[in-house]
């Protein structure tokens, strides 16, 4: 009877685990994607500034 219980709370455990792991992995994935998303942007604010500065000079 003992050894179930510790079985089914070893499972229990087992699961509380695995779901944090999938929410930290998710949140970095997330983390990522913005990160990539933000440095999309700064090429783009550059090649901005690059472009009027090309368009003053003509």
């Amino acid at each position: 009877m003992n050894l179930r219980l510790d079985i089914d709370v070893q499972k229990l455990e087992t699961e509380k685990i695995r779901k944090g792991k999938n929410k930290v992995k998710e949140k970095l994935e997330i983390r990522e994607e913005k990160d990539k998303a933000d440095r999309w942007e700064q090429k783009f604010q550059e090649m901005q500034m690059r472009n009027d500065t090309l368009e003053k000079s003509l």
